[in-house]
């Protein structure tokens, strides 16, 4: 896939009219886009468990309350008990990767035990799953107007609330989402 057709490091912004609700009013952070398919973090749907439950099951020690209280948000369908930290670039870790200058994914557990230990990157959030398309699947959806595609910010991914994401992140590229219709066609 050449450069240019590459959705890495962009936004997947799901259409008011995109009903599944796995990605309804979702924001997907795109961290790999190629022939082969896409893979991406969704980074508005928080869980109902926090930060400390995930260390506590992984027998990671942990005495801070802030970071035990600290978010999880459900990545995508796939995978849900896998993690994966999305973060500002700051450290080295077993299995990371790098997606822009401003943003690394990283899905080994030596992030979690830093984070635990406050020696994390500032800004991190944290995921359980992934979402996932095949070849072509993700450009298709596309084209069936499921997906608004925008450059990913990471001041929207660290600094913005989860429940004002879907409209920040649409804001970022300056479109309103309330002024798209929830019908879909082709002209």
């Amino acid at each position: 896939m050449s450069e240019q057709l590459s959705l890495t490091n962009h936004f997947l912004i799901a259409m008011p009219a995109l009903h599944d609700p796995n990605f309804f009013h979702s924001v997907t952070y795109i961290c790999e886009h190629n022939d082969e398919g896409a893979m991406g973090i969704t980074i508005n749907r928080p869980l109902d468990i926090a930060l400390g439950e995930i260390l506590r099951q992984t027998e990671i020690p942990c005495e801070d309350d802030a970071i035990n209280n600290t978010a999880i948000f459900l990545g995508g369908p796939v995978q849900n008990e896998r993690g994966f930290v999305i973060h500002r670039p700051h450290g080295e870790w077993d299995a990371s990767l790098i997606v822009s200058d401003e943003i690394c994914v990283t899905s080994s557990k030596d992030i979690l035990e830093a984070i635990a230990e406050g020696k994390a990157p500032q800004d991190c959030l944290v995921a359980l799953g992934y979402a996932g398309w095949s070849e072509g699947q993700l450009e298709h959806e596309i084209a069936e107007n499921a997906w608004i595609s925008v450059p990913a910010s990471g001041d929207v991914i660290f600094n913005t609330s989860y429940k004002q994401c879907w409209e920040a992140a649409a804001a970022h590229a300056g479109i309103d989402l309330s002024r798209l219709s929830n019908d879909i066609g082709h002209a």
